[in-house]
């Protein structure tokens, strides 16, 4: 009668050895599948996007590929970021099913140990509850490329260069050189002005008694070749449209200038475009705003 259970035992623990095997396999190929799907994604995403960009022309599909950044040393840090995040949580996730399995298959107690782990959990939970908003906000910033390093944002209470983007504390530097530590889950809004692209407006003033039709010929044609000039191309993204007569306020006439430009490099355009054409307009003797002012006079 003493034998039984030991005979039983030895029947049943070659089949439990067995199926807890097929488990491990099981959850082995899973997390190869679940990362070969990931790396599939990525590299789909990322054609897509090339294919899109090819579709609007060289130049423009330049810029866009820029400003959406897969051509950037950025954006292949945030892929791989996004993959080794998704594949780490994947892989706990299979891990933990697995574990789980293999403690049922060898007959150990499992609810007063899921009871003990949600108890801890919710203990967690509300100890924790910034961190785990700092994280997801985290996740959610990296994941939709938000802002990067290197992008001037607005965050509402600071505005400045991103640093570093991390899973809970995000760094920008304000135009002061001061370094702030902002938690990612207290960021409620971003504006991001290094991402797509950047409107240059040039108003130029010139006397009110100017003839229009002239100065806007003048600037139409210093505008023509700032566009072909292959230092300034590359920061356009089409030709800069002169939109004409913007205002007439006492003996000044303005005349305004719209460029649209890659992300951070207006400033830059809105300069020279305004050199240029009052270069321009001093060489044709066009009158300057004011009673007296007159260029090249």
């Amino acid at each position: 009668m003493a034998t039984m259970p030991l005979l039983q035992l030895t029947w049943v623990w070659p089949d439990t050895l067995i199926a807890i095997v097929v488990v491990v396999v099981l959850a082995v190929l899973a997390r190869v599948v679940v990362r070969f799907a990931l790396t599939r994604v990525v590299g789909a995403a990322i054609r897509k996007r090339d294919e899109h960009a090819a579709t609007l022309g060289q130049r423009a599909g330049a810029i866009l590929a820029r400003a959406s950044g897969w051509d950037t040393t950025r954006q292949v840090q945030r892929a791989k970021t996004l993959g080794a995040m998704l594949g780490s949580v994947s892989t706990f996730v299979i891990a933990t099913v697995a574990l789980l399995t293999i403690m049922s298959m060898l007959g150990l107690p499992m609810a007063p140990l899921l009871a003990s782990a949600g108890v801890g959990g919710v203990a967690l939970g509300f100890g924790a509850q910034s961190l785990v908003k700092d994280f997801l906000s985290g996740v959610f910033l990296i994941s939709e490329d938000q802002f990067g390093v290197g992008d001037v944002v607005d965050l509402g209470e600071v505005k400045g260069t991103i640093e570093d983007v991390g899973l809970r504390v995000t760094t920008v530097r304000d135009a002061g050189g001061k370094v702030w530590y902002v938690r990612n889950g207290e960021i409620i809004r971003v504006g991001n002005i290094s991402q797509g692209w950047s409107n240059a407006t040039i108003d130029i003033d010139v006397h009110y008694t100017s003839d229009a039709t002239q100065v806007i010929g003048i600037i139409r044609q210093v505008v023509a070749e700032m566009d072909a000039e292959p230092e300034w191309k590359q920061h356009l993204l089409e030709t800069p449209t002169v939109l004409g007569v913007e205002s007439i306020t006492g003996q000044t006439m303005t005349i305004r200038v719209i460029a649209k430009c890659v992300a951070n490099q207006q400033w830059g355009v809105q300069r020279e475009l305004r050199e240029r054409a009052k270069n321009a307009l001093d060489a044709a003797g066009v009158k300057g705003p004011g009673p007296e002012l007159t260029y090249g006079g």
